[in-house]
């Protein structure tokens, strides 16, 4: 049994890679992607401003969103690659010619000129690009023949030419990360101060590339920066990508911080998990305390009316949708029409910090009776079917003849014999029903108002957080694999004649 349970664990390993490197890509391939105003659905187009631009760049060097999704190939780049988008920007900047026939410097026709969507898109695809591009900047900075395309590969260089800092976003900087930081910090500031006005002349351009940039980059240290060994390209392919930013978090069981309120995920996640566990632990509990013994008892009187009576009301509740319900016990139960039983929502009373334990228990008892009960009913039909299903296979087996023959009475048959058996089809459940924990409360915490998992999901979902989406639905796999892992473990414990050695 032992090496049966470690064997399952370890395949564990691999099966949890796959998921997360499936989801993962699928978030990243969904259409719309984070903003710093998350809830607005302008936030894009609030990235304009300079000001807007630079939080913008910074948001998503915070949460990797300026990285390639799993390759990449960024240090082979050249200007080239890059021309076309500085091209859009320079022509962006251009003032638009009259439509009187006034002559204007340098204007643009009107229908030439990019629109707002393509400059917003260039200027994402050249600030992603980062450090990989300077080289390339700096010689359409030298070559190109339009000043103000060289104003422009200026103006992106004194910020994609920028040291990077250590641990920038991280709580836990060294004594020794601090200082490099500030002496990085003081050389990124000069930095930011080489470059050009948009209409500046190219005299102005030749003078700043050789009073600054042209001795910056022949630096050795620059030199050896962007000069990249074979270890340096299979590094930056596999390891500076979005993937492996986040496979290496989750190995140091980071779960990142949230896009959408700036605080870690995990403690999040550990909270509203309580709601969901405390919700689909005692609906799981009373399903099977309810259903079993029913299924037992329907297979035992089968085709009687009893029988036809309790499969009738069961699949009425069945076919009854949980939040159709939940409105209804709301409206008649809650609200004084006609009772005032139970709470309208939430999972504790204000105050509940002054409460004791034992009332702190019996307030949550009290605001999860009807959460509990809307999500239970529903899977009475089924698992008494399927215990009931079971039960009619083994009943009829050489073995519980053979028992009665021997003189044991019907309840020792049935309990010992019977049940046990016929309970594998019901344990085969049980690895689906964990992750029901989180996915299946969703439209129920949203109705009762439960901060529980299900409806942090849903809100991280509208907000495209993916920190949080990532680290809700890992926790899923993780209970979808244990519980799988269970209920093999339980076939063994019911059934003798299962063994796993």
């Amino acid at each position: 049994m032992t090496t049966y349970i470690v064997k399952r664990i370890l395949l564990m390993i691999p099966t949890l890679f796959l998921i997360v490197l499936v989801v993962f890509g699928l978030l990243q391939l969904a259409p719309g992607k984070p903003t710093p105003t998350q809830a607005s659905a302008s936030g894009a187009e609030n990235t304009q401003s300079m000001e807007g631009r630079e939080s913008y760049r910074i948001f998503k060097e915070q949460f990797n969103l300026d990285k390639p999704i799993l390759l990449n190939l960024r240090y082979s780049l050249g200007p080239e690659d890059i021309i076309e988008d500085i091209t859009v920007l320079a022509d962006y900047a251009r003032p638009v010619c009259p439509e009187d026939g006034t002559t204007v410097a340098d204007c643009l026709p009107a229908q030439e000129r990019p629109d707002s969507a393509s400059v917003i898109a260039a200027q994402d695809r050249v600030e992603d690009l980062g450090t990989y591009i300077t080289p390339a900047l700096y010689e359409i900075a030298k070559t190109n023949k339009r000043d103000d395309v060289r104003a422009v590969a200026i103006s992106h260089l004194s910020v994609n030419a920028q040291y990077k800092l250590r641990n920038e976003f991280s709580g836990s900087r060294s004594a020794e990360d601090e200082e490099y930081n500030k002496v990085v910090f003081k050389k990124n500031r000069e930095i930011r101060e080489w470059t050009v006005a948009p209409d500046a002349t190219g005299a102005d351009i030749d003078a700043l590339l050789a009073e600054k940039w042209t001795p910056w980059m022949q630096e050795p240290e620059n030199v050896e920066r962007f000069d990249y060994s074979f270890n340096d390209k299979f590094f930056i392919t596999f390891g500076d990508t979005r993937f492996a930013k986040y496979l290496s978090n989750i190995l140091r069981f980071d779960f990142g911080i949230s896009s959408a309120d700036k605080q870690p995920i995990m403690p999040t996640v550990l909270e509203k998990m309580k709601v969901s566990a405390v919700l689909g632990f005692f609906s799981i509990f009373f399903a099977y305390l309810i259903s079993v013994p029913l299924g037992v008892w329907s297979a035992y009187r089968q085709g009687t009316k009893a029988d036809e009576a309790v499969t009738i009301g069961l699949f009425l509740l069945y076919s009854l949708p949980s939040f159709f319900t939940a409105v209804l016990v709301l409206k008649w139960l809650t609200v004084g029409q006609p009772f005032d039983w139970f709470p309208t929502g939430g999972f504790q009373s204000s105050g509940a910090e002054y409460m004791t334990t034992l009332e702190r228990v019996i307030d949550i008892g009290y605001h999860m009776v009807l959460p509990v009960f809307c999500l239970t009913y529903g899977a009475l039909a089924s698992l008494s079917r399927y215990a009931r299903t079971g039960l009619l296979d083994v009943i009829r087996a050489d073995y519980i003849r053979t028992a009665r023959a021997k003189g044991l009475s019907e309840s020792m048959v049935v309990l010992k014999h019977a049940v046990r058996n016929g309970m594998i089809p019901i344990l085969t459940l049980l690895g689906t029903l964990l992750p029901a924990i989180i996915g299946g409360s969703v439209v129920l915490e949203f109705v009762f108002n439960l901060p529980g998992l299900g409806l942090y999901m849903l809100d991280s979902i509208f907000v495209r957080d993916y920190n949080a989406i990532m680290a809700i639905t890992l926790v899923s796999a993780v209970l979808t694999l244990v519980g799988i892992l269970l209920s093999d473990l339980s076939y063994a414990i019911v059934d003798p004649r299962i063994s796993f050695d």
